[in-house]
C-alpha cells in the first residue's frame, strides 16, 4: 500500500491539478492514503475536504522578497523550521512514501521536509513563468513536470496539465446538443462563450456587453459567464444568456465555436486540450504569468492575445466581430489550438510519480 503525500495550492490553478492527480491515484490504487498538505488560507481549504480527501493545514510562509525584505524575512524565519518540521513528522508519522507538490505557499516546506527525510519528491508546474515554490524545490529533484514546453525549470518534462475528468474525456460534437440545451440556447447558430474566471473581468464584461447587439448580428449566440464583477448594463437579448456562474464549464465548452476569457493555465490548457480557438486577455496584475501562459498556442496559430488595456469595443469591432465571420480561419485556429493542447497530463503526472517511487 502506497502513501502519497500532496502539498501545495491557494488557488484553483494549483488546487484543481493536485485533485485531478490525486483522484487518478484513487481510482488506480483505492487502498492508497492519500494525504493533502496546504494552507487554511488557500482555496484548498474548501476544495479538498469536499472531495473526500484527508487535508493538513500549516501555517502561510511567504519567502521573503526584495520590497519590504526585513519584515518578510523576519517572518519566514519565525515560521519557516516549525512548518518543516509539521510535514517531516508527517511523513515519518504516516510513512509517506513520495510527496507530489504543486506550487504554492504549502508546497516549499513540504518539498524542504522531503530533502530532510530522503523521500523523493514530485514538482508539477502549472504555469509558464514558475512560482518560487517551485523554482526553489525543482533544484533538488529530477522529477519536475510543467505544463508549457519552455518553462524554465531544472529537470524540465513537459506533462501538460493534470486535467478535470469530466474535461479529459469529453466528446463535443457528442455533447454539444445537450450543452446547448443545458443553458437554453439554439441548436443551430454558432456559440461565443465568455468568461473571466469566479471574480469577473470588469474590463473583459463591459467591453462585451457593450458590443453585444454586434456580436449578435455576427450570426452567434454569447453565453457570458459574468462572475462578481458584472457589467455596468447587462443586455437583454434571447441569445445573449448570462449566468453569473458556471459549475459546468464542460458543458459550456462543449457549446463554445470560439471562446474569450483570461489565459489562466488550467483555461489554457483546457482549451487546447479541446481545439477550441480563443482570444486570450491576459489579467494585467501580477508576474505576468498568464501571457506567458497563451504564448505557445498563440504562437501556434490556435489563439489570439489582446492586452486588457485594448480589449475594448473598438476592439472588438475590428477584430472578434470579423474573426467570427470568418469560418475558414476558425476551423483552422481549432486544428492549431488542438496540436498543441494535450489531454493525458494526469497520466503523464501518474508516470513521473512512478519513476520518483522506482528512484527509491
Amino acid at each position: 500500500m502506497t502513501t502519497y503525500l500532496l502539498a501545495g495550492g491557494g488557488t484553483a490553478g494549483h488546487v484543481n491539478p493536485m485533485l485531478a492527480i490525486a483522484d487518478a491515484l484513487r481510482a488506480r490504487e483505492p487502498e492508497a492514503i492519500i494525504i493533502c498538505v496546504g494552507t487554511a488560507e488557500g482555496l484548498e481549504a474548501q476544495l479538498v475536504p469536499a472531495r473526500g480527501y484527508e487535508l493538513i493545514t500549516i501555517p502561510r510562509i511567504p519567502f521573503p522578497r526584495a520590497r519590504h525584505f526585513l519584515s518578510s524575512s523576519r517572518t519566514f524565519l519565525a515560521g519557516w523550521p516549525k512548518a518543516v518540521a509539521t510535514v517531516v513528522e508527517l511523513i515519518a508519522q504516516r510513512k509517506v512514501d513520495v510527496v507530489i507538490g504543486v506550487g504554492g505557499y504549502a508546497a516549499a516546506p513540504a518539498y524542504a521536509a522531503a530533502k530532510k527525510t530522503h523521500t523523493p519528491y514530485v514538482i508539477h508546474e502549472a504555469n509558464a513563468k514558475p512560482g518560487l515554490a517551485n523554482r526553489w524545490g525543482a533544484r533538488s529533484t529530477r522529477f519536475v513536470g510543467v505544463t508549457f514546453e519552455g518553462t524554465p525549470l531544472p529537470h524540465a518534462v513537459t506533462v501538460g496539465t493534470p486535467l478535470r475528468k469530466e474535461i479529459e474525456t469529453l466528446d463535443i460534437p457528442a455533447q454539444r446538443p445537450a450543452a446547448l440545451a443545458y443553458f437554453g440556447l439554439e441548436q443551430h447558430r454558432p456559440v461565443l462563450v465568455v468568461t473571466s474566471g469566479s471574480l469577473g473581468a470588469r474590463s473583459i464584461n463591459n467591453a462585451v456587453a457593450t458590443s453585444a447587439q454586434q456580436l449578435i448580428d455576427a450570426g452567434y449566440q454569447v453565453l457570458h459567464i459574468v462572475g462578481q464583477n458584472k457589467p455596468e448594463a447587462l443586455p437583454q437579448f434571447p441569445s445573449y444568456v448570462v449566468v453569473d456562474y458556471c459549475d459546468r464549464m464542460d458543458l459550456a465548452l462543449a457549446a463554445a465555436q470560439l471562446v474569450v476569457s483570461r489565459a489562466g493555465s488550467a483555461t489554457v490548457s483546457e482549451l487546447s486540450a479541446l481545439g477550441i480557438p480563443a482570444v486570450y486577455v491576459p489579467y494585467p496584475v501580477g508576474n505576468g504569468e498568464q501571457k506567458f501562459n497563451a504564448a505557445g498556442v498563440v504562437r501556434a496559430g490556435g489563439g489570439i492575445l489582446v492586452e486588457d488595456e485594448k480589449f475594448t469595443p473598438e476592439w472588438i469591432t475590428q477584430n472578434l466581430v470579423p474573426l467570427m465571420r470568418d469560418e475558414a480561419r476558425l476551423e483552422q485556429m481549432a486544428e492549431d489550438s488542438a496540436r498543441v493542447g494535450l489531454r493525458d497530463g494526469t497520466a503523464r503526472m501518474i508516470n513521473l510519480i512512478d519513476a520518483a517511487l522506482s528512484s527509491a
